[in-house]
């Protein structure tokens, strides 16, 4: 039974063997866990469609085509042999192990003799031997050879193809984007307190916790009714503009970022977009990501709060024209009809491509959403 590199997606050719959870010669059984393969998409899991014993014809680390065959379940009946083979082999080692342990025996005792040699050589000697002069140091300080300790202190690892692709697609973003970054601040008071108020009962009903990304990725929504542009992406000498919204939602995992796609946004609800989210969570966690999960997608949320981050300047997400980048929520003194007063405060940044959006656009758009979050019952609220 051979075992192949399953093909993914139409752009996708090759893996990495990224992981053998079973040894060479392992007894397997139907739906064990084999190995993990990598692309510079997406990660996924082969497992044994029968039992046997499992023969590895590529090793960890080594990248195959897809439809290669990198291993093979063989069937239990073919052990016999296979260890008859094996022991008749081990017989005709025997002799040569002996022959072996005759010839140690004697180096060991030609070097004993030898050591009794030594002191009659010393004794007849006549003139000690002459001092040599020290020699001489060389000029120029001698540069060190690297030592095992050196090598210890570096490891040095290849790049998976996941991690390839994002610093493909991030150099392209810096190199083919004119890429601006505008900055606001949002008061999370209410949506705090909306929280609050129908936590419980949100997760009794809908069996997910109200989180604060459904917020931002309604009110994003409503921004970008109004400002199209940020929804729009340039093709060649054209722009192409989204009359629906597919939003990404960027997620930190073991193996690098990746952005799995929210589907038609206006079209679902608080629980729906969190259902979703919970769903996607799971999948990134199981390595049962799709392609088709991160194709697309018209807009790009990145929260680097969850990480403790107060501040930064998200990256383009090509071909995507901008994207909303979410921070950590900090109290802070604020000012409110002439008082100073503490208000939980999130920093917004919305970095875009002054190619196809404007200044006054961009800064629009990011009010738009600083107003929403702030105000969010009539807007939002559909629970």
């Amino acid at each position: 039974m051979e075992i192949k590199v399953p093909e993914v997606g139409e752009s996708v050719f090759e893996a990495q063997i990224a992981q053998w959870h079973k040894k060479d010669g392992e007894q397997v059984r139907e739906g064990d866990l084999l190995c993990e393969l990598e692309t510079d998409k997406v990660s996924l899991e082969l497992n044994a469609d029968g039992d046997g014993v499992l023969r590895i014809a590529a090793k960890e680390g080594e990248t195959v085509k897809v439809g290669a065959v990198i291993g093979t379940i063989e069937e239990n009946e073919d052990e016999a042999p296979r260890e008859e083979s094996r022991k008749e082999e081990e017989r005709k080692e025997e002799p040569k192990e002996q022959k072996r342990e005759e010839k140690e025996e004697k180096e060991e005792k030609e070097e004993k003799e030898e050591k009794e040699e030594a002191p009659r050589a010393t004794k007849a000697a006549e003139k000690p031997p002459e001092a040599k002069a020290p020699a001489a140091e060389p000029k120029g300080k001698p540069v060190p050879a690297p030592t095992a300790e050196d090598e210890e202190r570096i490891t040095r690892r290849p790049m998976s193809p996941i991690r390839k692709r994002i610093a493909e697609r991030l150099l392209v973003a810096r190199q083919q984007t004119a890429m601006l970054t505008t900055f606001n601040e949002a008061d999370m008071s209410r949506v705090l307190a909306l929280r609050n108020k129908h936590q419980e009962s949100f997760a009794k009903r809908h069996g997910v916790k109200l989180g604060l990304m459904s917020f931002f990725v309604k009110a994003s929504v409503e921004a970008l009714k109004d400002f199209p542009e940020v929804n729009a992406q340039i093709d060649g000498d054209d722009l192409l503009y989204h009359h629906y919204y597919d939003i990404g939602i960027a997620v930190g995992a073991e193996k690098g970022l990746v952005v799995p796609v929210l589907r038609d946004c206006e079209r679902l609800s608080f629980a729906e977009i969190e259902q979703a989210l919970a769903a996607y969570v799971e999948k990134i966690k199981s390595n049962k990501l799709a392609l088709a999960d991160l194709e697309g997608g018209t807009f790009t949320l990145t929260n680097g709060g969850v990480y403790g981050s107060l501040n930064s300047t998200p990256i383009l997400n090509p071909p995507q024209s901008a994207v909303l980048g979410m921070h950590a929520i900090q109290e802070r003194p604020v000012v409110r009809d002439g008082e100073i007063v503490i208000r939980p405060m999130m920093n917004l940044a919305l970095s875009y491509d002054h190619r196809i959006i404007d200044g006054r656009q961009a800064v629009g758009f990011l009010r738009r959403i600083k107003d929403l979050v702030e105000d969010p019952e009539d807007m939002l609220l559909e629970m």
